[in-house]
């Protein structure tokens, strides 16, 4: 979901962050994009529960076989800066790798939400059934990477083209240097305590996910992930439950959603309220996995026709 389409949620995000919607990054990576997926500071004070009608629905904007959908996720974690070696007070680093360690399988219902998009229907498609290339359910964990990138500082206040370029980097780290590996790689970009990425928070967003093209690795879908909890426990989430990670957390699963069901944004899957978690995120829910117990955010469900935490139903 662009910027731009917070003012007609409701939140009045201020001249820096209607900014950044036209925002152009300089240098090979990428040019004259702008953000998706971008979830506000405090997304209870603008929304309300949403009644389902057919505005609802998701439908792919794109018959193509590329690019539309993540059919096999896979997440690689950057840890940029050498400031995460000396200070992380929340947690975040071991929090968000034990997540994602837990993200699959049957005890995961709420990746079992993602599994009815695909990609390689015909455009305006808002029921997949049986056909295209659906997002696959994973079977083991879609953690296949953590990086500390800590050979240098991150900037105190990183512009979006630095962003950009540290996504790249991570892409060569990880050696996915072609367009094949990125076709389902996602980087989230963790920026530690009292860093501001892109304005955050005076931006008036948690985070957001975009793709940019590399002249040598194809397009690369990236996540710029800010210290949630510098926004304070309530930040970023709808639970009062007085837990510093409960914001990233719901935050984080939105951007993950959004990126698998618009990986390249936005010939993915789309409504007019925006991306599968924009719909959502008014809904929070604490939810148990192997690996511990997280706050997951609310996703938009076309065979539920609602907001979802939780799914076993067939598609």
């Amino acid at each position: 979901m662009p910027i731009r389409s917070l003012a007609a949620a409701g939140a009045a995000l201020g001249a820096a962050a209607l900014a950044t919607a036209t925002l152009g990054f300089a240098g090979p990576a990428s040019a004259g994009v702008s953000h998706f997926g971008v979830k506000p500071l405090h997304p209870g004070a603008h929304a309300q529960a949403a009644t389902a009608t057919s505005t609802n629905t998701l439908s792919v904007d794109s018959n193509g076989t590329q690019g539309v959908v993540s059919p096999t996720p896979k997440v690689y974690l950057v840890f940029w800066g050498s400031q995460w070696s000396k200070s992380d007070p929340a947690g975040v680093a071991p929090d968000m790798q034990a997540l994602f360690k837990g993200l699959y399988g049957s005890q995961d219902t709420w990746g079992t939400i993602l599994d009815q998009y695909c990609e390689g229907v015909a455009k305006g498609t808002s029921t997949c059934g049986t056909k295209g290339t659906h997002v696959q359910h994973p079977t083991s964990s879609p953690l296949a990477g953590v990086w500390f990138d800590n050979a240098a500082a991150e900037p105190t206040s990183a512009t979006a083209a630095q962003l950009v370029a540290e996504a790249v980097k991570a892409a060569g780290h990880f050696g996915n240097k072609t367009q094949a590996p990125n076709l389902n790689a996602q980087y989230v970009i963790l920026s530690d305590t009292g860093m501001h990425p892109d304005g955050f928070p005076s931006s008036g967003f948690c985070a957001w996910h975009d793709f940019t093209t590399s002249a040598s690795y194809g397009k690369i879908a990236y996540t710029n992930m800010p210290y949630v909890p510098d926004t304070g426990v309530d930040g970023c989430t709808t639970l009062t439950d007085g837990r510093a990670l409960s914001g990233i957390e719901s935050t984080e699963t939105h951007e993950y959603a959004e990126t698998v069901t618009d990986f390249w944004p936005s010939i993915g899957w789309n409504g007019t309220n925006g991306e599968i978690g924009d719909e959502c995120e008014n809904m929070d829910a604490f939810v148990k996995l192997s690996t511990g117990s997280f706050d997951l955010q609310g996703l938009w469900s076309n065979s539920a026709n609602a907001c979802v935490t939780s799914t076993a139903a067939k598609h």
